[in-house]
């Protein structure tokens, strides 16, 4: 990111190391410095997604992805989203609280968001909803005849996404992505590429990992950067790219 002007990201989708739950190759990160230059080189209105969870620590959980979202606030992001992303199962069973199956995705915009392409696949129960009121301080409930009630078939979604996620194909197809420890569904990072940027943006993972952000991003007809300090996982980025010349998404 030092190489990269100020203002050039439209969209970064991106997982960072959790809690040094993975041994990614003995790397570490300086979060704080990454955050900065997250930062400057996102556009205005431009946006960050960033996916993480904590780890347990002696019967704790860490908070860090807490401490992270006020720090990219501390920067200047706006939190414009706190959206969850819910598997289809876990690994990691507790004999004394309750099965995770989630993590955060929390949604930072630089200034106005400028771009938002809402996903619509949630089947409205009805193609009209209430009176158009609202509740003001004073508990007034006022109504604005202004407003349209009517909803449409297919309603937006809300913001819990579920993914299935491990082997046999449900996080992605590509052997070869598994070589990496940690990869997140491909259709994750499609959503929110199709969501937060339009066709010719330039879409940016500062943790490239296995190079799902980059396929996505390919598929979605975006643009893509990506950085990965990892040797042996830039050769499974390429082993898994190289396929895509044709841009189709499998």
């Amino acid at each position: 990111m030092a190489r990269m002007p100020d203002c050039f990201i439209d969209l970064t989708v991106t997982s960072p190391p959790y809690d040094n739950l993975r041994d990614y190759k003995g790397y570490s990160f300086p979060f704080e410095e990454i955050a900065k230059e997250l930062y400057r080189v996102t556009k205005e209105g431009g946006v960050l997604v960033w996916v993480v969870g904590d780890a347990t620590v002696n019967g704790s959980e860490s908070g860090t992805s807490f401490k992270q979202a006020l720090y990219f606030m501390q920067c200047g992001f706006n939190l414009h989203d706190t959206m969850i992303y819910e598997k289809n199962g876990f690994s990691n069973p507790s004999d004394t609280r309750y099965h995770q199956v989630f993590e955060y995705m929390f949604i930072f915009s630089k200034g106005k968001l400028k771009t938002f392409n809402p996903i619509k696949d949630r089947k409205n129960l009805w193609e009209s909803w209430g009176k158009n009121t609202s509740r003001q301080k004073n508990g007034e409930l006022v109504e604005h005849k202004e407003r349209k009630s009517y909803l449409g078939e297919m309603g937006m979604r809300y913001n819990i996404w579920k993914y299935k996620v491990g082997g046999s194909g449900m996080s992605t197809k590509d052997k070869i992505a598994h070589k990496h420890p940690a990869i997140f569904p491909e259709l994750l990072a499609y959503d929110h590429i199709i969501s937060w940027s339009n066709e010719g943006d330039l879409v940016y993972d500062c943790f490239m990992g296995s190079g799902t952000t980059a396929k996505a991003a390919i598929s979605a007809n975006r643009k893509w950067i990506g950085s990965e300090i990892s040797e042996e996982y830039c050769k499974i980025i390429e082993e898994r790219l190289i396929p895509l010349r044709n841009n189709l998404f499998t």
